[in-house]
């Protein structure tokens, strides 16, 4: 059995989560631990030197994020499939992981069933979406009017960068959240504010709480 096993490792900067999720890994049969990293630098080394099937990673990570790790880990070790656990169920954090080559999203408060059956699904070539952010995913561009004003309709870059300035976000860690240029940033904004007819950022941060993108609860720098 031991040869057939789904070999898994593990990044989150709590060691005491680490040890958690290898307690309840351990106890399957048919699943692994093969290594343990509290930041990307160190999820990175991992996954070249351990190749492992799975890896199951944290978003929240100090200095490089989760993300950024996701890409690393996959960089590292093509054929390993990441596996997002985080506290943020928010469809932004969803489709950025995505986006930056992992397989799965579970958010942390699941049942530890889910956790074990995630994992499985994500080894057989398969991806996993946590149930309550699924039908989000599967519809994002569901229909209606998106926000606009005088200049047109913001585009869905545009209503992130909306959202990331009304949650306080300087336009440098708005380009490392979204994995762009400061000048790409900026370009973004003075789209906003022109399609808008705003003129400070004080008035894209209104109008970002007039139109419910900010909610209790958002994620901040």
């Amino acid at each position: 059995m031991a040869d057939q096993a789904i070999t898994v490792a593990l990044c989150d900067d709590h060691g005491v989560v680490r040890s958690g999720l290898r307690r309840l890994l351990d106890d399957e049969a048919d699943i692994r631990v093969v290594g343990e990293a509290g930041s990307a630098e160190q999820a990175a080394a991992v996954a070249a030197a351990e190749r492992p099937n799975v890896f199951v990673m944290d978003l929240g990570l100090p200095g490089t994020s989760g993300f950024e790790a996701t890409r690393m880990v996959v960089e590292a070790s093509p054929a390993t499939r990441v596996l997002v656990l985080t506290a943020h169920d928010d469809i932004a954090y969803l489709r950025k992981a995505f986006q930056v080559g992992a397989k799965g999203y579970l958010v942390k408060d699941v049942a530890d069933l889910e956790l074990v059956l995630a994992i499985r699904q994500v080894a057989a070539g398969e991806e996993f979406v946590d149930p309550s952010l699924g039908a989000a995913l599967l519809a994002p561009d569901a229909p209606g009017p998106r926000p606009g004003g005088p200049g047109g309709e913001l585009s869905e870059r545009e209503l992130e960068v909306l959202r990331l300035v009304g949650l306080g976000y300087t336009n440098a860690e708005i380009a490392e959240a979204l994995y762009v240029s400061v000048r790409t940033v900026e370009t973004h904004r003075a789209h906003l504010q022109h399609k808008l007819g705003l003129k400070t950022r004080a008035d894209l941060v209104r109008y970002a709480r007039d139109v419910g993108l900010l909610e209790d609860g958002d994620p901040t720098p």
